[in-house]
This record gives C-alpha cells, structure tokens and sequence, in this order.
C-alpha cells in the first residue's frame, strides 16, 4: 500500500519527528504518520503484529542505513523487548514519543496486579524519555488505569511523567519514589527541558466519530520549555444526542434507505450544538456520506463453512457459529459498536456478533471490525482470524489517534511559528 494514501483526508506535509513505542499493528502510529509524523522507529515484541507492520508501511531497522527521510519512506521496526533497546541515536531529534503501553497490568479482564505486573512498561516509556528529550508525549491506555485501587500508582506515573529525568534507583519502592518526585517537582530551579507539563482525560471514542463506544485514558506531555501548560484535549465532535435526534427526525433512515424504527428519545434530552451524529455500525460497514471513503461492504459470501475470502475485499468472509444469549447479545446495526475486544470469536459479551434488519445474527469479518476501528481499507492484517481480531482489539482507533496527534502537531508548531515572528 502507499503510505501516503493511508489515511483519512487529504495528504499533510511533514510536521515533525516520532518514536512509536508498543506500537502493536498500527493504529496510532498510523494516526500519527497521517499528521504528518515522520517515524524514525517502531517498536513491537509481538511476532504477527510486527508482520502487520511489514505487510503495510515497515521494514526491519538497520543501524547502518540513515533514518527516514520523508513520509512516504518505510518506517523502521524493532521486532523485540522495549527492554532490550537504547533510544540515545535520536536524543533531541524526536518531536513527539508515542504509544499505547500495553494494557494488561490495568485492564477490567485481567488479573490487576498493575504495578507488580512484569508487563507494566510505564518505566520503559520514562526511559525512552530520558534518552530522546521529545518535546510531546502521548501515551494510550484503559480505562481500568483509573480505577481507584491503582489511583496512588496511576498518580505516581503521572508524577513520574511530569520529571521523568529523576529516575528511580534501583532497588527503590516505588512509594519512596514518589516521595522524592513530590519533593522535585516542588523545586523551581530544575531545568524545564527535562519537565514536563502533563494532562490526562478519559474519553469515549464515538464522541469523536469512531463508530465504536470505547472509553480510553489518554496521556498527553509537553516539554516545560514550549510553554504549552494551557493545552487542552480537543473536543468532541460527536454525540449521541444528535444521534438520536437524527434518527427521531427521520433523517438517519432515509440516508440509509432502511425502513425507520421506533426511537425512545427524553424529553429533557440535551443536545449541544453543532455537535454531529454518533456514527453507528451501519454507516461503517454500509457507509456515511459523512465518510465518502468508505464504500458499502457486501454481505460476506457464504457458505460460511467454506471461509471464502470475498474477490473484492480482503478479510472480508463469513465466520459460522454465531450466537446470541444472556450476557452476549450482538451489536445493533444502528448504534455504535460495542468495544472491540483483543479475543477470538466466542468472547463473552457479542462484541463481533452483529444483528441483521431480518433479526438473524451473524458474525462479524475482521474487515467489519477493522472499520470499526478506523482502519483503511486497504490495511492489510497478518495471521489467522483470531490473531487479526486481536491486533483489531489491542489498537488505538486511527481516527482518534489522528484526533489528539493533530492537536498535538498543532501544539508544538504554534511554538515554532511564534518564535519566528
């Protein structure tokens, strides 16, 4: 694929330098390179993600050959252990550090053990902090990394993010840790290129225009000496007010051509205004002349038994033994899709079910799911079935990466335009 078409939108012009870390098959880092993020390194440890990443926009790192030169160059990729890398060739050549640091020491579905988990690489995000001196960070996670048991320690990454440069020492309590960070960030003498001004939100993905309901934690950096304290997260553009008004009206319906359903809308609904439609299910596998790009997906061939892939879509073919019962109903066509989970077909909850207008049930293909997550058509997953489901599932949804990567972008260049006037 051209990595230049590989977004939403129109092409962009370079807008700087990033490092994606824990980059997984590519939602965020796609996200950023389609700001404009030219990537001097990917980092992933996962064997089939990493194919992803060659089959679409990578290739190996080589320490030989010199870094990237424009946007439409391959991306460098580490197939290996965060821990294992050293990040000091780019120190003061990165404008924005980036990545969703894997989820499971927090995650609601695993075992909860945060910080004592041996997969908590917040440490490794510092270091590749110290090592590079980004001017922007932005770092993705769930929601379960606020959940008020992990509240101190979730309170602490933040801290650590704010002066990552007081490094923790070996052997250290995290809790003396903090202490001595407290007592840092107190002082007014440290050097602000080694601060940084840290803000975090919670935020749901179909509020800005994910087909999908996903709450998400976002972290967002910058380094003291742009001045950015004042920064905020963009936002939403989405709602499910207008939704819901929408198909009240009529108007949801007739732009799919589907015969209109009974809608149960509050009388003290508040609706904001300028606010558009949540975009649902149907308008991403049927489209959305809000989404010009995305074409009507046929129905997926069938026999289902044969796992026929369709001639003119890749990943798209029908998966049988779908099933619907208490605590795993499907997703409805016209509202946004559940959370799309890192499982194979069967996980608790219907999450790649969907109902038929008929009222049959169906599995979903992975292509269905990979537009539910924003991907584009044309990105290609390595891998059997389960194993692209659960790439899908790990991701950050393109569009909500490019969300707060264009914000950020915009961020740090107002910073450059200003010192030039």
């Amino acid at each position: 694929m051209s990595i230049e078409a590989s977004g939403e939108g129109p092409e962009v012009s370079e807008a700087g330098t990033s490092i994606e870390l824990f980059t997984g098959g590519g939602g965020l880092a796609l996200a950023m390179h389609d700001a404009g993020f030219r990537h001097l390194l990917a980092v992933e440890i996962e064997k089939r993600a990493c194919a992803t990443l060659r089959l679409n926009v990578a290739r190996d790192y080589d320490p030989e050959l010199a870094d990237p030169e424009g946007l439409a160059d391959k991306w460098p990729l580490i197939e290996g252990d965060i821990h294992d890398e050293r990040f000091g060739r780019w120190k003061d050549r990165v404008d924005v550090v980036a990545g969703g640091v894997p989820c499971q020491p927090w995650s609601l579905g695993g075992a909860h053990k945060g910080y004592d988990d041996k997969r908590n690489l917040w440490p490794e995000l510092f270091r590749t902090i110290r090592e590079t001196r980004p001017r922007a960070v932005i770092a993705e996670n769930v929601k379960g990394l606020l959940r008020p048991s992990f509240k101190p320690y979730y309170d602490y990454i933040l801290r650590e993010l704010a002066a990552p440069f007081e490094k923790r020492i070996d052997g250290e309590d995290w809790c003396d840790h903090d202490k001595r960070l407290i007592k840092a960030l107190g002082s007014r003498c440290a050097d602000p290129t080694e601060r940084y001004d840290v803000k975090y939100m919670l935020v749901n993905a179909a509020d800005y225009g994910v087909p999908q309901t996903r709450w998400r934690v976002f972290v967002v950096a910058f380094r003291k000496d742009l001045g950015l304290a004042d920064w905020d997260f963009p936002q939403p553009t989405h709602s499910e007010a207008a939704l819901l008004r929408d198909q009240e009206s009529g108007r949801y319906w007739e732009r799919h051509g589907v015969p209109p359903k009974k809608v149960e809308v509050q009388p003290d609904l508040i609706e904001a205004e300028g606010l558009k439609p949540w975009r649902t299910l149907r308008d991403a596998i049927r489209g959305n002349p809000d989404m010009p790009e995305l074409g009507p997906l046929p129905e997926p061939l069938e026999p289902l038994e044969d796992k026929l892939e369709h001639p003119d879509w890749i990943h798209h073919f029908g998966w049988p033994g779908a099933r619907e019962y208490a605590g795993h109903t499907p997703n409805l066509l016209d509202r946004p899709a559940k959370t799309v989970k890192a499982g194979v077909h069967g996980v608790p909850g219907g999450e790649t079910v969907l109902k038929r207008d008929d009222g049959t049930i169906r599995y979903m293909t992975v292509r269905e799911v990979a537009r539910v997550m924003t991907f584009p058509d044309n990105w290609e997953l390595a891998g059997p079935r389960g194993e692209q489901m659960r790439q899908l599932g790990n991701a950050v949804p393109v569009l909500l990466g490019r969300v707060m990567a264009d914000s950020v972008r915009d961020a740090v260049n107002s910073v450059e335009a200003s010192s030039k006037e």
